[in-house]
């Protein structure tokens, strides 16, 4: 009962929160993208404190110390929307790839085409492969970070999908660093859920990967092995029938 009444009053609040921020943003059109962004830090850090202190998620950030000081392409675990909102704390100018069916949801997602974020169509192959390094070098050149979700969708706690090698792409063609994040947001947070449970979310953040004389195809393995060897660090539950 407790879980469901939270849950709602969060799903009211952000929908209260939500359209002022837009109609904001709609009236600030014509300011510079970082301007733009910088409207919207409002939204996500009340977006914060109500997954705190209404639904009683938690957080905690290990290896801050391996973010560098300059603009990175992100390479994140993805298990809910829990991540799109918080990781905006943890990374300075961070802007996330996503598909661009999501600029036609109401208020949300014009909100979200009126910032620096990227949206790709994914069913577009090469295109899509050409837009996110041309759109993505423009943004790490322009000193943003950039986020990508190398298993394409949100993949339930314990599962792995295919990671993709757009964001070691990006990576590559732009020199900058990529640093991989394991997280576990879908133990409280799950995939499409309604219901949200209290508890802490762990960010486990890697060192820096340098893309300078590595493949693309060996940008993304090292990434890959990284987040799936520290999920298990993280979430050890869910990975002990592979000792068994």
């Amino acid at each position: 009962m407790i879980t469901a009444l939270r849950s709602t009053l969060f799903l009211a609040a952000l929908a209260l929160l939500t359209p002022p921020f837009t109609l904001l943003l709609l009236l600030c059109f014509w300011l510079p993208h970082r301007t733009r962004l910088r409207l919207v830090q409002p939204w996500v850090y009340t977006a914060i404190w109500l997954i705190e202190h209404l639904l009683g998620i938690r957080s905690r950030v290990l290896g801050r110390e391996n973010i560098p000081p300059r603009s990175v392409v992100v390479l994140a675990k993805h298990q809910s929307a829990w991540e799109t909102i918080v990781l905006q704390a943890v990374f300075r100018d961070l802007v996330f790839v996503w598909k661009k069916e999501i600029i036609w949801l109401p208020f949300f997602g014009w909100a979200l085409a009126l910032t620096p974020m990227i949206s790709i169509d994914r069913n577009a192959g090469k295109k899509a492969l050409r837009q996110l390094l041309s759109v993505g070098k423009q943004r790490l050149d322009d000193g943003y970070s950039v986020a990508i979700f190398p298993e394409g969708t949100r993949v339930n706690p314990g599962d792995r999908h295919r990671y993709q090698p757009g964001g070691a792409f990006l990576a590559h063609a732009a020199a900058a660093p990529v640093i991989p994040v394991a997280l576990n947001s879908g133990e409280v947070w799950g995939k499409n859920a309604f219901f949200k449970k209290s508890g802490t979310v762990t960010v486990s953040i890697g060192p820096a990967i340098d893309p300078a004389g590595r493949r693309v195809d060996e940008i993304n393995q090292q990434a890959e092995a990284w987040i799936e060897a520290e999920m298990r660090h993280i979430s050890p539950h869910l990975y002990a029938h592979e000792n068994a």
